[in-house]
């Protein structure tokens, strides 16, 4: 039985790259950028009117004028205009390229206009106002967005807006979550008294969605000679392969020994961890990489949160964040001589330090009480007291910012 710390090593050593790919960006959502994205033009490409109202030569009103007659109107997406007389205005609409022999936008709440004569009525002017200048957000050539970028609607649009249609972006691996037990039914079953509804494989389904992977079930029964002939075609046809269930001691545990028949190679069986001891980790000979989650709930969902996915954000190119750290807010009391993921709610006190508060559950098979938690907070081993006040990793599976 290994550490966590080792377990963590061994299992960011095998991070793998999938190579890249070229897609539309409506394909684009939640996928890794594997290019940078630089502006093609100055942002914005020229001086752009940010208020609806009128547009004036400052030096006009420095030295006193306050009424001036209307050339024209100046719309977006029109060419530029120019102002023939530095002692009229022109009508600018938001949008619009500043026009020439301008230098000022006095929105239409602080003038009055009759028969084409507008009139200042605030005095509090300054020259420069409600103008956007060129390249005041980016220049040319200057990069937006970074290679590892984890693509939202807001970097889409970026993306759109210096004109790239496609883009390159990080090869998702080929995955395959398998269940296995034959005490689990689907879930639109209605399940008899010494079963339950698979629930593993569908939180695993949706965490990986959030990364662009969508990962192909299967379910297999509790039969050794039926585990290793459709795994054996799995490890022909998949890169990752996610296994919940099968890999603790129980008879019917086949998971561990079918692996070492199909010839994946152990990496670790056994974690000094609650929950999740039994996880185990390996790799085929010709490439696939094998992660056992224990069958309880919390102990898969646990192992998934603090090893594959880092594993997996590595893999796609992400950029690894800061460790994000939780003070405790109560003293909690844990001998065993154990790494103890505790199920914690998270909230920032009044002096703005994020706590952490613990969830009592009823162990690893208590699936309802992660609905109550936010996060995993990783207390390691070695005490049996944990004070109030000790800052620990924080391992957060909820957006709570």
């Amino acid at each position: 039985m290994i550490t966590v710390e080792e377990a963590e090593k061994i299992v960011m050593s095998h991070v793998m790259d999938y190579s890249e790919e070229t897609i539309n960006i409506e394909e684009a959502m939640n996928k890794v950028l594997r290019e940078d994205i630089s502006a093609d033009r100055d942002f914005p490409p020229f001086n752009r009117v940010t208020m609806d109202g009128i547009a004036i030569n400052f030096e006009a009103f420095k030295n006193g004028k306050r009424t001036f007659k209307i050339e024209g109107v100046a719309a977006a997406g029109s060419p530029q205009m120019k102002l023939v007389d530095t002692e009229n205005c022109l009508e600018v609409m938001t949008g619009a390229i500043l026009p020439e022999n301008v230098d000022t936008v006095i929105r239409y709440e602080d003038i009055e206009d009759a028969d084409g004569i507008a009139t200042i009525i605030e005095e509090q002017i300054k020259q420069g106002q409600n103008i956007h200048g060129k390249g005041e957000d980016r220049l040319k050539g200057d990069v937006i967005l970074k290679s590892g970028t984890v693509l939202s609607a807001a970097e889409i649009g970026v993306i759109a807006t210096v004109g790239k249609a496609e883009i390159s972006v990080s090869k998702l691996p080929r995955t395959i979550i398998i269940s296995s037990g034959d005490e689990l039914v689907e879930i639109e079953e209605k399940p008899k008294a010494h079963q339950i509804r698979k629930s593993n494989v569908y939180s695993l389904l949706a965490y990986l969605k959030t990364f662009g992977v969508e990962a192909d079930q299967v379910h297999l029964t509790d039969d050794l000679e039926d585990i290793k002939t459709q795994v054996a075609h799995f490890l022909e046809n998949y890169d990752v392969i996610i296994l919940s269930g099968g890999v603790s001691k129980g008879k019917f545990d086949f998971i561990p020994q079918a692996m070492d028949e199909l010839g994946v190679e152990k990496l670790f069986h056994k974690i000094k961890q609650r929950p999740g001891k039994p996880f185990w980790f390996g790799k085929h000979q010709a490439g696939p990489l094998v992660f056992a989650l224990p069958g309880n709930p919390v102990s898969s969902f646990m192992c998934f949160q603090c090893y594959i996915l880092p594993w997996l954000k590595a893999s796609l190119g992400i950029e690894s964040a800061k460790v994000l750290k939780a003070k405790l807010a109560q003293e909690i009391s844990f001998k065993p001589e154990l790494s103890y993921f505790m199920q914690v709610k998270v909230e920032f006190n009044e002096e703005g330090t994020l706590m952490a508060i613990p969830v009592e559950g009823h162990g690893s098979g208590d699936l309802a009480n992660l609905a109550d938690a936010d996060a995993f907070l990783e207390l390691p081993m070695g005490k049996d007291i944990y004070e109030k006040g000790e800052v620990h990793k924080l391992h957060l599976f909820r957006k709570i910012f």
